[in-house]
């Protein structure tokens, strides 16, 4: 019996070369290709490589899509550590609101490596970057946020500051924050907002 001829011969296609080698150098160029997809794959499949986090901080400066922003955070959190961490505090300082919020989500996934840097962040010459500071707070699971929320209380000189660390411990004070917030009362008694403020949250703390 005869052989028979394929009825459609296989077409053969040239070999062409890739544009990225898919190793972490090619995935972190695709970190800047111009097609989103390309890129939040990329952002994705970086978490596995501990090398890239500095990458991975720098496409957050420049990444407009949401999507690929989200991968981008994402790979930062699971690969974790103090390189982390640094590639994430910048971006408290941005202008951008949503990229501002990631960090701070982001940062509170990563409880032990961001407490020893609490402190620092409190003493900022920058108001804005302790208001936020005192946001993380509100997110943070660690034992020292009621020391840090009280020590702002004690401490802190700009209103706006001092009105964060209100509205967080409204939500998660104990009885440690009674003393400081009268004491707070009395500092801040020509500003009916914050002695307000600082009502409700005494008598949310003493009505539990």
């Amino acid at each position: 019996m005869g052989l028979k001829k394929a009825k459609d011969a296989a077409v053969l296609h040239p070999v062409t070369e890739r544009d990225y080698v898919r190793d972490t150098q090619g995935l972190m160029a695709q970190l800047q290709d111009a097609d989103s997809s390309v890129r939040r794959w990329a952002a994705r499949d970086l978490a596995q490589c501990p090398e890239a986090v500095t990458a991975l901080g720098a496409a957050l400066t420049r990444e407009i899509d949401g999507s690929v922003r989200e991968a981008l955070f994402t790979s930062l959190c699971t690969l974790g550590g103090a390189a982390a961490v640094d590639a994430l505090l910048p971006l408290l300082r941005s202008e951008d609101a949503n990229l501002r919020n990631g960090a701070i989500e982001s940062l509170a996934h990563l409880p032990d490596v961001v407490g020893s840097r609490i402190d620092q962040l409190l003493q900022d010459t920058d108001a804005d970057v302790r208001i936020f500071t005192v946001n993380l707070l509100g997110e943070l699971r660690h034992a020292r946020v009621g020391h840090w929320l009280q020590q702002v209380l004690q401490a802190e000189t700009a209103i706006n500051v001092v009105g964060a660390a209100i509205e967080v411990i409204t939500e998660v004070g104990t009885s440690m924050h009674l003393a400081p917030l009268a004491a707070a009362r009395s500092r801040f008694s020509d500003d009916p907002f914050t002695t307000f403020a600082i009502d409700i949250a005494r008598t949310r703390i003493e009505s539990t």
